[in-house]
């Protein structure tokens, strides 16, 4: 989770000449930071440093980065109405900058260190676009579900069907594997889930090839994980919120699982990093198909010490199981 960023030095001398979307679009910068992100913190897989948001501006959006802010959308998604004024993503040529990258990354990776791709579900981008950036309730998001059916499923195939293609282009260009980031989900009820968001995480996963593991990361709500394992995807990533073996016991165990260490953890001494990540391994018991991760975010303010310790810590301990 976030291998880049602003916790690692290496990150920021390339951070501080251009702006946070100059170096997304820039695949020089981009392949150099996730390479450099990759051989430092000693990880078994390289994240293509890209963001979930720029697959926006093609469809109309008017998408900045501000300084302390985040991403913000100038021109959101108000009413159901202005479904009129978005548009489907039937060519990713205008997104070519990644693929640029994938395939700089993937000459430079060593052979047996995969790469791993990745997008916004559905409904999270559909969130960005209708708030037009952060929100702690999702009432507009969720007035525009309940109160516009016919609008609500124009504005998620059109977003489905935009990221089938953008993510086959991923692995077209090298990707190994692709996770399919659901960060907002969790503010969803059970029924909510199931009638507004499953069909059209489904529909990303099932356009995919059958060849490529699909990572299915949904974080903030374990009520979901039922839901979340009938929405497709060979790996399932869960947040801490939930037991390891519980999720299993949700999942079945037919599927891998990806987590679940609270980042949170990435602040406290190495002793105790150690016993939390132990916890982790513990409560995986050795199944195979386990991949150890965070349950979200590395924190910008973290030493990279302490990252590059955890991942000592999981190769040393792994190995025991």
């Amino acid at each position: 989770m976030r291998q880049a960023g602003r916790y690692l030095p290496e990150y920021m001398a390339v951070r501080n000449k251009v702006t946070f979307i100059e170096l997304c679009k820039r695949p020089e910068l981009a392949a150099e930071v996730t390479l450099t992100a990759r051989e430092r913190l000693g990880v078994d897989a390289a994240i293509l440093f890209a963001d979930l948001l720029p697959i926006l501006e093609p469809m109309g959006l008017d998408l900045e980065y501000l300084k302390g802010e985040g991403p913000v959308i100038h021109n959101p998604l108000l009413t159901p109405s202005h479904i009129d004024r978005f548009h489907e993503v039937e060519d990713v040529g205008c997104l070519d900058y990644v693929f640029a990258a994938v395939k700089l990354i993937r000459k430079q990776l060593p052979a047996n260190i995969p790469l791993l791709g990745f997008a916004g579900a559905p409904f999270t981008l559909a969130s960005y676009a209708i708030e037009g950036g952060g929100s702690k309730n999702y009432a507009k998001t969720k007035t525009w579900m309940y109160t516009d059916s016919g609008a609500w499923q124009a504005l998620m195939e059109t977003l489905a069907r935009s990221l089938i293609r953008y993510l086959r282009a991923q692995i077209d260009a090298g990707c190994q594997a692709v996770q399919i980031f659901d960060s907002w989900a969790g503010c969803l009820s059970p029924d909510d889930y199931r009638e507004y968001v499953l069909p059209y995480t489904r529909m990303v996963i099932e356009g995919l090839p059958a060849d490529v593991p699909v990572i299915n990361f949904l974080t903030g709500n374990p009520a979901l994980l039922a839901l979340q394992r009938q929405a497709g995807g060979q790996i399932m990533g869960v947040d801490w919120r939930v037991n390891l073996r519980d999720a299993w016991s949700t999942f079945g165990h037919d599927v891998a699982i990806q987590g679940n260490l609270d980042p949170v953890t990435l602040y406290a001494d190495l002793p105790t990093i150690r016993k939390r990540a132990k916890a982790v391994l513990d409560a995986a018991e050795g199944r195979p198909g386990h991949i150890f991760n965070l349950g979200h975010g590395v924190f910008p303010d973290l030493k990279p010490e302490n990252v590059i310790g955890l991942v000592e810590m999981v190769h040393e301990m792994g190995q025991k199981k």
